[in-house]
């Protein structure tokens, strides 16, 4: 026995489908994980469709049909609403990841790596070799702590606050948690290697002590391998505390981006 499926699939439903994956969409752009690494664009359309498909009966109930444009103009400024939304949770949540990746690359300058570039499969770009190593110690711990999970149940429950149709206004309080979230970068990255930081700095001083002293030793040879070795041995000695201030950060913000758009 078959079951007829034909009467459900009617243009509103349709409609309402690809608003479901507009939605979606924008927030793969700008979602850690999804925009950091190389994943295929086949993949990434599955996926999206995947989630679209379980959620769109939900989201389509609470929906109402009379909310639906009936022209093309209409549709394609709903359209890009829903890209605009997703691409907001996207990007709140991926501030967290450009500080972290912020604090590798002025690390790598003080330690005197900055010449060491990795390619970044995604921007296509030279990046300091340490801060793609943070940047993976935090996809981790995202993983580890279900980050991806968040990501999603924001994106689910702004149904809520911004039904399909409804109206969305960016107001004053939507603007300021946005600025707030940024101005996070700057101290997010220097509470993450200021211990280090603060020892290399002072490294430096003492190596520059010893030029005076010894004009004829060549103080830059001496000076890059020292450097980095200690910094290698410090980041070993903060790694734990690094985790758990990693995990603090990305687990407090997570809830903040869930409670903005809920």
């Amino acid at each position: 026995m078959f079951v007829d499926i034909l009467p459900y699939i009617t243009p509103v439903k349709i409609i309402i489908f690809i608003l479901v994956v507009s939605r979606l969409s924008g927030m793969f752009i700008t979602a850690p994980l999804f925009s950091t690494f190389p994943i295929p664009t086949p993949v990434k359309a599955g996926l999206i469709a995947l989630i679209a498909f379980l959620t769109y009966p939900i989201i389509a109930s609470i929906t109402p049909e009379n909310m639906i444009p009936n022209n093309m103009l209409g549709l394609g400024w709903m359209v890009c609403r829903e890209i605009m939304i997703g691409a907001m949770i996207g990007f709140c949540i991926n501030i967290i990841f450009i500080a972290i990746q912020m604090a590798g690359h002025l690390l790598s300058m003080q330690m005197g790596l900055a010449i060491s570039n990795v390619l970044d499969p995604v921007t296509r770009h030279q990046v300091p070799i340490m801060g793609q190593l943070y940047l993976y110690m935090a996809m981790i711990l995202f993983l580890g702590i279900n980050g991806h999970h968040y990501l999603f149940t924001s994106v689910f429950e702004s149904y809520v606050s911004m039904p399909i149709g409804g109206e969305f206004i960016f107001s004053g309080e939507l603007i300021e948690e946005v600025i707030r979230f940024t101005s996070q970068i700057f101290v997010i990255s220097f509470n993450i290697i200021m211990p280090i930081f603060a020892v290399l700095l002072v490294a430096d001083i003492l190596l520059g002590f010893m030029s005076k002293m010894m004009p004829t030793m060549n103080i830059f040879v001496v000076s890059l391998p020292i450097k980095i070795y200690i910094g290698f041995v410090l980041m070993i000695m903060f790694t734990i505390k690094t985790y758990t201030y990693l995990s603090n950060v990305i687990n407090d913000m997570l809830i903040h981006v869930s409670a903005i758009f809920t």
